[in-house]
């Protein structure tokens, strides 16, 4: 029989157009070369190490340098409002950074250098005692008879441990000697980072607001106002994590701080710094801080663990209904959620620097994605008919 001429087009049969007609193949296709594409980069990924040696020779200059840049703009604009040439804000900064520097190295961090001693030297014997009462209360509760007939041996765990500990620090100890090499030439490359730094802050301050419009005029005219809005949005958010982050971690370590010097808790210095510290990881540096102190107060008095307990909360209501929402603003605010799902992704991926780094180039992610989204929409509607017309939504 001859064919019918009448018969639909291929992409106009019902199937076709159920699947999601033109569309759907086109997306399939783009999806077949992205593979392909990534196929053919993991064959010759060798041609690219050269790139990633470069890569991971710049990152950690430049990452200190952007943190240091968004951190002292505040200032150095602060500066030039009081008719004060850039330049010269410039050098107030760095002569007032060393100096800040100076005094933190002669005041502070001996005695930080003296408590960590004395903590890693009594650490053991914390951990000991700390056992020790777990195991008196587990003896003296309601599973007492069941823990006795059990054949966990506490005693003879903290009798080991010692031994466990000192071929652990063996162990270890050998590790490093046998990797002493490339340790060296790994602390090389990061003190020729650090060295970099303060060269690559002084031109990001002296010249880092010219830096957008010499990207922009590297794009096509069509490009640049979309760019430059994307550029924009980019610069608020990083700037505001960073500016915030570091001053809400800088008040919570004060905080605990006083408040562990109020209730009488060993280290006290050293644990509002370790808190500091690790607080600019949101919810998994805090659980990191309480631990030692935990067990400190734990082995302490219970009395103590109570105390302890008292402290953090107030630090954790403090910053969580005064501090960040007057700091951070909603300029940043993200699901918790998605942060543990973002700090879980960025440090299997790249570890330590994948933790810390990761809330902000998610951030950075963000804006450039919902950027390219609006320009998709804005695209799309403008080929879209007019639906309301084609369908009579009063019978549905």
């Amino acid at each position: 029989m001859p064919p019918d001429d009448n018969r639909p087009p291929f992409f106009a049969t019902n199937y076709i157009r159920f699947l999601g007609g033109r569309n759907t193949f086109f997306t399939l296709l783009i999806l077949i070369l992205i593979g392909l594409v990534v196929f053919i980069f993991r064959e010759v990924s060798f041609i690219f190490n050269p790139l990633n040696v470069f890569m991971k020779t710049v990152v950690l200059p430049v990452v200190l340098a952007l943190i240091l840049y968004y951190l002292l703009r505040p200032v150095l604009r602060l500066l030039e409002r009081f008719k004060i040439p850039r330049i010269w804000g410039i050098l107030i900064i760095f002569l007032g950074g060393i100096g800040l520097l100076t005094l933190l190295s002669v005041l502070v961090f001996p005695f930080l250098r003296d408590q960590f001693q004395n903590l890693i030297e009594e650490f053991p014997d914390y951990f000991m005692r700390l056992l020790n009462n777990i195991d008196q209360f587990l003896r003296n509760s309601f599973v007492g008879d069941y823990y006795r007939d059990s054949s966990f041996n506490i005693e003879a765990l903290i009798a080991t441990l010692p031994t466990s500990i000192a071929d652990t620090l063996q162990a270890t100890v050998t590790g490093i000697i046998a990797r002493v090499t490339s340790w060296i030439s790994t602390i090389t490359g990061v003190i020729l980072s650090i060295v970099i730094v303060p060269f690559i802050l002084f031109y990001l301050l002296k010249d880092g607001d010219k830096l957008p419009g010499y990207f922009l005029k590297l794009l096509p005219p069509r490009f640049r106002d979309d760019t430059r809005e994307v550029l924009k949005d980019a610069d608020k958010q990083l700037g505001a994590y960073i500016q915030g982050q570091l001053i809400v971690a800088f008040c919570i370590g004060v905080m605990v701080y006083i408040g562990f010097l109020i209730i009488g808790m060993d280290y006290a210095l050293l644990l509002g710094a370790l808190a500091m510290v690790t607080s600019i990881v949101p919810y998994i540096g805090p659980a990191i801080a309480i631990t030692p102190a935990a067990i400190i107060a734990l082995v302490t008095s219970p009395f103590m663990l109570v105390k302890l307990a008292i402290v953090w909360t107030v630090v954790q209501l403090v910053e969580g209904n005064l501090i960040s929402p007057q700091v951070m603003g909603k300029t940043m605010y993200i699901h918790p959620v998605t942060i543990i799902f973002v700090l879980l992704t960025a440090g299997s991926l790249f570890g330590v620097v994948g933790v810390i780094l990761g809330i902000p180039m998610y951030a950075l992610l963000r804006v450039i994605v919902s950027h390219l989204y609006k320009l998709f929409k804005r695209r799309y509607n403008r080929y879209e008919t007019n639906l309301d017309n084609q369908y009579d939504y009063t019978e549905l």
